[in-house]
């Protein structure tokens, strides 16, 4: 238990080992100072980014003009135009956060940018821009994200194996988790036996929730209006909004099965880190939900959850912090395992494949949408 006047948040961090990063990046934030606020006064120590929330960022905001202006006289193109407004913020985040990297010894204190979400099926690009953008935003906090397709882990293995710190992104189920934690440690391996450095590199696999259960909720409720039988519609009721933190738990029993074979073991006597677990898309869907069901459920040992700014508020309110991702893991076992009972019938597999599809869809459009509103901007502020 929290004591009383303690921001939850930090207790998070100091007694049970979680990292606290935030879902969020402007330059609003920089330049008012209140992402160095945020590090003090609610323990952020990391920062993720998105094309989703660079969308929001941008358009409309005319704190980026000046620099759009600037491209334009430089004849900059518009992709050019584009990643000199994101670079300059994500150096500028990195910054901020640097004196926590070098506090933390590099475990947090990191910037996320993805590569371009258009190229997530292809492996060949997403390694091309993944080297380009570490080269040119030239911080050693930054942590390139790469999306947890088939096509995208062998670009993580190779990035790991060239000494460039990943979030891999995009993740829902348990296998394909359990893949990510073996690219990362291929690509140390690589790098180990090349006799190069491995103390000094980091990564994290973003684990996402709140989509779970949207779209097993939806799924559940169409089965409950199928039935008339009581208990059947008691027993289905019974799983909304349980199998995503249940998976997240499965998953980390995963992490500490992976930590304790040989093959880990032998990298982690020369210095190798962790690939901590990182729960992502924490933010409550349901309103009939805590909005904190994300961040109390899934409190543990060396991992991160990352926040968007109303849930960091609404924990540093409210939270409950206890241990626990080792509570209830054979109930986690169990909620997973009822998804194939024969009057529930969900195929967790088929649902995880769609939400890797709508999950990267997610991230498409918002780049789309956000290069169409800058090609209308750059327009506008052109001189005629």
């Amino acid at each position: 238990m929290t004591a009383i006047g303690q921001n939850p948040l930090l207790t998070i961090e100091t007694e049970y080992g979680q990292s606290i990063w935030m879902d969020n990046l402007s330059r609003d934030l920089l330049e008012s100072g209140e992402l160095a606020k945020l590090i003090v006064s609610r323990g952020v120590l990391g920062i993720t980014s998105n094309p989703a929330i660079f969308e929001k960022a941008i358009v409309g905001n005319a704190i980026y003009d000046t620099e759009i202006v600037a491209g334009i006289k430089a004849g900059k193109s518009l992709n050019d135009i584009y990643e000199s407004l994101i670079f300059t913020d994500i150096r500028h985040a990195c910054d901020v956060l640097l004196p926590v990297y070098e506090q933390t010894k590099g475990i947090d204190g990191y910037v996320s940018i993805e590569v371009p979400p258009t190229i997530a099926t292809d492996t060949a690009s997403t390694i091309s821009e993944a080297r380009r953008y570490h080269a040119a935003i030239h911080r050693p906090n930054v942590m390139i994200k790469i999306p947890g397709t088939p096509e995208g882990l062998p670009a993580v293995e190779q990035m790991i194996s060239e000494g460039i710190s990943i979030n891999v992104t995009l993740l829902f189920s348990v296998e394909s988790y359990v893949e990510t934690a073996w690219a990362y440690i291929r690509g140390l391996e690589t790098r180990a036996a090349k006799g190069e450095e491995i103390s000094n590199i980091s990564s994290v696999a973003s684990f996402f929730l709140s989509r779970i259960d949207t779209n097993i909720d939806s799924k559940l409720d169409n089965l409950i209006k199928q039935t008339t039988d009581t208990s059947k519609t008691e027993k289905i009721a019974a799983l909304k909004g349980k199998i995503a933190i249940a998976n997240a738990k499965v998953a980390y029993q995963e992490y500490k099965k992976i930590i304790a074979t040989e093959r880990w073991q032998q990298l982690a006597t020369k210095g190798a880190r962790v690939q901590r677990l990182l729960w992502a898309s924490t933010g409550t869907k349901d309103p009939s939900y805590s909005d904190v069901m994300y961040v109390d459920g899934l409190v543990g040992n060396d991992t991160v959850n990352t926040l968007p700014p109303s849930t960091i508020e609404a924990c540093a309110d409210h939270c409950d912090p206890a241990n626990r991702i080792e509570a209830g893991v054979d109930e986690a076992y169990r909620l997973v395992a009822s998804l194939k009972d024969s009057d529930v019938n969900i195929d967790l597999d088929a649902v995880m494949d769609e939400l890797l599809i709508d999950g990267i869809d997610k991230f498409v459009k918002p780049f789309d949408s956000l290069m169409k509103s800058l090609d209308g901007k750059v327009k506008a502020l052109t001189p005629v």
